[in-house]
């Protein structure tokens, strides 16, 4: 298996209703996937910084009808990069995205500013490079990485799941 979004997503018992952001969002698999199990009484907020990526989410959203995600285009390496108020989300997925950040501890301060109490990250990150299936070796960031720098942001480490072949999950509390 190599990822699949709504395989990650079940391990977190995502409530209907839920408002949650996707860092780094890309595609949308997650958006997408996420968007379906909160229903529409919940709300998913896709933020990247390509907007062509973005647009591409939009219309798949469309026709799929679904009608509760929020696009926002903005560098999340900014302070309040997300746009979103303070303690706004119950949870916040940082899938893929952070082999491509130059400041990660902005993504991950970011993340504790927005959750709420108890709320809680899900990583899941390429394990390795794969022969340039992934991103370059240099680029990779491990597991102990990951682990290290939510630590020291004031996350708490809830579990590691399976998060496919190539990649890592883990789960954070605030």
């Amino acid at each position: 298996m190599f990822l699949n979004p709504q395989k990650n997503l079940e391990e977190l018992s995502i409530g209907r209703g839920a408002h949650v952001a996707d860092f780094g969002a890309g595609s949308g698999h997650y958006s997408l996937a996420v968007a379906r199990l909160v229903g529409e009484d919940g709300k998913v907020f896709c933020i990247d910084i390509n907007g062509d990526m973005l647009t591409k989410v939009k219309n798949h959203a469309r026709q799929e009808g679904l009608e509760n995600l929020d696009i926002i285009k903005s560098d999340l390496e900014r302070s309040k990069g997300s746009k979103l108020q303070d303690a706004s989300v119950e949870l916040v997925i940082i899938a893929n995205t952070l082999f491509a950040l130059e400041d990660k501890v902005a993504v991950v301060k970011e993340a504790f500013r927005i959750l709420r109490p108890k709320g809680r990250v899900l990583v899941v990150e390429w394990s390795d490079s794969f022969a340039g299936l992934g991103p370059h070796t240099s680029h990779v960031v491990t597991k102990e990485e990951s682990q290290k720098i939510f630590e020291n942001e004031k996350f708490k480490l809830e579990r590691e799941i399976s998060a496919g072949d190539h990649h890592y999950g883990l789960i954070f509390r605030k």
